[in-house]
């Protein structure tokens, strides 16, 4: 079965004219395991990535009950995502590394039970500097997993398929969020600590089955006996311009997003004056929008190319000018954070795309790329705090209109990458 499945769904690999790839490598076709394996393969993925979408953001969802716990400022509770997207920042680069070299699947079991174990040690917080040191831990074993899970599941299925194998994972990371919006919603009021127990204790649990479920195949090395670290060969054949605009592509995203979403839940509680329960089902919107989203990008990223999905930053644009504006006693808040999140999900083709402009045998160091922007975004929640209390946090928040104009822009000026296309996909 697997020389059949690899028959139908595998045309002849074809390069873009623009693509980063050298003109003249010869790339081998690759082999992809039977279509059960792969299928069972991918859906532990999707576990991995609902869980590490539980504890990611657990920074911004669970932010109004972490602030009152601690007694910390705005600026201060919103350091810990940048704690957090500082550790994921190093994570990427070294995970992503490791994986190429060590083997994807036994990284994928140690960031498990990383992400896992960290998660629950916020549960023991209560000072300031021991919430930074334990966002920053915990985001250094999740920033290994979007570079390792692209890594794996682009070498069990065809490219032509890639955005839409993306847009389910994208989509269990916004399903991961929604629920654990509708839990803080349901919990309003009791000890939100069991939120931690809840996303940290499955992952470790489950880590071990990644040697059962996932095939040895994804595994293989880089080859070639280059001595060099995998991430300098990011750079070789003149790609340094093309390294910067990525990076910086991937940063405007992160911050558009803090300067947005991260500050949602306390826009929504203090300058709405929204009750708990309403917020959780508000804070949803923009993920179920997301959900959908993801599918509809995912297709269209796969059939007409990776650059035009920059038209979701347009879509997600407009919804936060509305959103900021829209009464709060109607449905335009449900609907225009909806419209953001659909918007927002059109990155969902990055992890494949990336993949798609280097070597194969760099797959999940290329894929780390999508983390390298964090530092760019970092200093989101510390400048965006900081201009909060000068002009106000609506004005603060709107900045992300601006943002993710400009993030288009820069999207449209990289190459479409090395896709294959198939007329009836």
């Amino acid at each position: 079965m697997s020389l059949a499945w690899n028959k139908v769904l595998m045309p002849a690999i074809a390069l873009d004219e623009d693509t980063a790839m050298p003109a003249r490598e010869t790339i081998p076709a690759p082999v992809f395991p039977p279509l059960g394996r792969a299928i069972i393969a991918f859906a532990f993925l999707m576990l991995a990535e609902f869980f590490y979408g539980w504890a990611w953001n657990s920074v911004d969802v669970l932010r109004p009950f972490i602030r009152e716990a601690l007694g910390l400022t705005l600026t201060q509770v919103g350091s810990g995502y940048s704690a957090q997207g500082a550790g994921a920042l190093v994570g990427a680069i070294a995970m992503g590394q490791l994986a190429d070299t060590f083997g994807r699947r036994r990284m994928l079991a140690v960031v498990m039970i990383g992400y896992g174990a960290l998660l629950i040690g916020g549960a023991w917080v209560t000072t300031y500097t021991q919430y930074l040191l334990q966002r920053w831990t915990l985001g250094l074993f999740m920033g290994g997993i979007f570079p390792i899970l692209v890594g794996i599941y682009v070498g069990l299925f065809p490219s032509h398929i890639g955005g839409r194998l993306a847009s389910l994972i994208n989509a269990i990371f916004s399903l991961a969020i929604v629920a654990l919006g509708l839990a803080s919603g349901a919990l309003a009021g009791r000890d939100w600590h069991w939120l931690l127990w809840i996303g940290g204790a499955p992952p470790i649990l489950l880590s071990g089955l990644a040697f059962v479920l996932i095939p040895g195949q994804v595994d293989a090395r880089r080859g070639g006996g280059t001595d060099k670290l995998p991430i300098a060969e990011l750079f070789q054949n003149g790609l340094a311009s093309q390294m910067q605009r990525l990076a910086c592509l991937m940063g405007l995203n992160f911050f558009a997003y803090q300067s947005f979403s991260g500050w949602l839940t306390i826009y929504l509680t203090d300058i709405r004056h929204v009750s708990g329960a309403a917020i959780g089902t508000l804070v949803a919107w923009p993920f179920a929008g997301n959900i959908l989203g993801s599918f509809c990008w995912g297709w269209i990223g796969d059939r007409f190319g990776r650059r035009i999905n920059a038209l979701g930053f347009v879509v997600s644009s407009m919804a936060v000018g509305v959103y900021l504006v829209a009464p709060t006693g109607s449905w335009w808040l449900s609907i225009e954070g909806g419209i953001y999140g659909f918007g927002l999900a059109a990155c969902v083709v990055w992890g494949p795309w990336l993949t798609e402009l280097y070597p194969p045998h760099l797959k999940s160091t290329a894929a780390s790329i999508f983390n390298w922007g964090r530092l760019v975004s970092l200093f989101a929640p510390l400048v965006t705090g900081g201009l909060a209390g000068q002009v106000g946090l609506v004005a603060t928040m709107a900045l992300a209109i601006l943002i993710f104009i400009l993030a288009a822009g820069i999207w449209l000026t990289l190459p479409e990458g090395r896709t294959t296309r198939v007329s009836n996909v």
